[in-house]
């Protein structure tokens, strides 16, 4: 997968990603989604494309439960995000509705960089700087959840969910 870099600090919350002063739009996620991280960069929404990776520092998707935050991140388009750490609820709640969330040393990772990552391999290479950046690759079983798009749609197409294959 190729995208543009779009690089946050540290501390990214889930009100910063999905702003709590808009959760009246949690009905419409499609519309939420036109607000994705407004409240960290109030053009991002408009900027990125599809496909395009949210780089951060350290505990990205602090703060609430709430899963509309990586949701509406998914629905906008984020092909990744790509941070130091996550807020543990966070990393769980994107990658049970399909939201590639990584875990890497994101600092030579500039905003506007055009990254490609390979999950298979666990590479992201910057084409913009050379850099490579080595990461776990990720199990067969997870790159299923994934493509499949999260855990309830996986368990909806397989009718269980297999640890093993």
């Amino acid at each position: 997968m190729k995208g543009k870099a779009f690089k946050f600090g540290d501390n990214i919350s889930t009100d910063h990603i999905a702003p709590g002063r808009l959760y009246h739009l949690r009905s419409d996620l499609n519309e939420f989604a036109k607000h994705v991280l407004e409240d960290a960069d109030e053009t991002f929404a408009q900027r990125m494309s599809k496909g395009d990776f949210v780089v951060a520092g350290n505990n990205f998707g602090l703060g609430s439960s709430r899963e509309h935050a990586p949701r509406i991140m998914k629905i906008a388009g984020v092909g990744a995000v790509l941070a130091k750490s996550f807020a543990r609820i966070f990393y769980r709640n994107a990658i049970n509705i399909g939201l590639l969330a990584i875990e890497c040393d994101t600092d030579s990772i500039d905003d506007g960089d055009e990254l490609e990552l390979n999950i298979e391999k666990g590479v992201i290479n910057n084409l913009t700087n050379g850099t490579i950046i080595q990461i776990e690759p990720l199990p067969p079983v997870m790159i299923k959840l994934l493509e499949d798009g999260g855990l309830v749609e996986h368990i909806k197409k397989n009718g269980d969910f297999k640890l093993t294959d």
